[in-house]
């Protein structure tokens, strides 16, 4: 593994050479080598154990405006001529798109920081099951937990390196850990199932074992003996593990893809206000250790923090070069690359910033409303912003979270959401996608 990854660079760049003498305009190549180890533990015992490791290359060639993208899990030099001799083929039958193109040599990455991505340590199978045992050990001792779906430990480790006919030749190196555990509670058909996870790019960032066991058994507890509610108009509160779906429902409607198709509800909205003043949304992709950090692009374009949303208005779409050219604006360096297709536009450490009042004070003047923990489905509409999705959660009345609620639908448009947005005080970096608990006023709740 260590050679080849001493030695990938060079060989993507004759990889370009050769695709330049063969005929290609131009033409760039991605190589991605990961490894992976997993454990699991049910009931005090062993349940799973896994590793995997796998390598990939995705050559792109570029012939005027059309470009063909092959890959392959074979890296040997005769695999690779193959490879290079299938692309340029495919490269002149291809239809022209005249929007695609690499990052001409002036735009590129120069020294990028240092975001902290790899941890060396790199775990063996007993510790991680002894992870996953401590994590279910604890919840089980919630009393009133019954039962266990277990409790998993993960590690992996992501070697990716970027070769341009353009001059760049870069790779990057990011581990992750992941720890969760899921128990049911109660017995018979009145039992309720919850969980809770953690994930880091370094150890020590992860959450105890024992801390995620431990809510994992106390919000299944909780769930128990859950109630049907009326179909009603009332504000809706999101936890912080659901809240971030909101900004990643923003991030989807301003993706320039989108936006170049005319497939989102906000194509006509730049510089306008699309969310309640004094709301901002970041996307941050140079946090140090953060879980979707990287100091260049799928594209070799520079990262950067940007304002995706100020003050309730938005200021720029999520862009990368394809899209950028096709609206006639620059990228803003988000492009994302796989070795099966071409770059595309995505958002990195994306989250709402936090507001001035705490949980507590953001339903303090509720009368009834619906405080969100879990969601399911995805009836969403990009094109129209209408929002349905199942849900469950507790009822809030006179200022109090009470009863739990289950089974019921909760609905609005995301045009009128994101005006009614009221963010709480305690955002915290858990996930790639952050926001703290967050009030939704208008909304409806769909039930018996």
């Amino acid at each position: 593994m260590e050679n080849i990854e001493e030695t990938i660079l060079d060989r993507l760049s004759d990889l370009m050479d050769r695709a330049k003498r063969g005929g290609a305009d131009s033409a760039d190549a991605v190589y991605v080598h990961g490894v992976s180890l997993s454990a699991s533990q049910r009931l005090g015992k062993p349940e799973h154990l896994e590793r995997a490791e796998g390598a990939d290359l995705g050559l792109r060639v570029l012939m005027g405006k059309r470009q063909a993208i092959v890959s392959s899990s074979d890296i040997s030099d005769t695999a690779l001529d193959e490879l290079l001799e299938r692309a340029l083929a495919m490269a002149k039958v291809v239809p022209e798109d005249e929007f695609c193109g690499i990052a001409e040599a002036d735009m590129l990455a120069g020294d990028t920081p240092d975001l902290d991505e790899c941890d060396s340590t790199e775990p063996n199978a007993e510790s991680l099951g002894d992870l996953a045992a401590r994590a279910e050990a604890a919840a089980l001792a919630v009393e009133g937990v019954s039962n266990s779906e277990g409790g998993d430990a993960g590690w992996s480790r992501s070697f990716v390196a970027l070769a341009a006919t353009n001059g760049f030749a870069r790779r990057r190196v990011r581990t992750g850990f992941s720890l969760s555990a899921a128990v049911l509670a109660g017995v018979g058909t009145a039992m309720e199932r919850d969980y809770d996870w953690g994930s880091a790019v370094h150890f020590e960032d992860l959450p105890s074992p024992e801390e995620i066991g431990r809510r994992a058994g106390e919000q299944a507890v909780r769930r128990l003996n859950p109630r049907k509610v009326e179909t009603a108009q009332v504000p809706i509160v999101y936890d912080p593990r659901v809240s971030q779906s909101i900004p990643a429902h923003l991030a989807g409607a301003i993706n320039g893809a989108s936006v170049g198709r005319g497939t989102t509800f906000l194509k006509d909205m730049m510089g306008k206000a699309v969310m309640a003043k004094g709301l901002t949304i970041v996307d941050d992709p140079l946090r140090k250790r953060g879980l979707r950090s990287k100091g260049f692009d799928g594209e070799g374009i520079a990262t950067q923090r940007r304002n995706l949303i100020e003050d309730g208005v938005l200021q720029t779409w999520v862009l990368d070069l394809r899209s950028a050219r096709q609206l006639g604006l620059e990228t803003t360096g988000n492009a994302s690359r796989g070795v099966s297709g071409p770059p595309s536009p995505s958002t990195t450490n994306l989250h709402l910033e936090a507001g001035s009042i705490s949980p507590g004070d953001l339903i303090a003047n509720i009368d009834q409303g619906f405080y969100v923990t879990e969601m399911m489905g995805r009836g969403i509409s990009m094109v129209t912003g209408d929002y349905s999705r199942g849900a469950t959660g507790f009822w809030i009345e006179n200022g109090k979270i009470t009863d739990p609620v289950s089974e019921v639908t909760i609905a609005g448009n995301l045009k009128d959401m994101f005006m009614n947005m009221t963010p709480a005080d305690d955002l915290e970096f858990r996930f790639g996608t952050n926001a703290p608990t967050l009030r939704i006023d208008g909304m409806t709740v769909a039930g018996k």
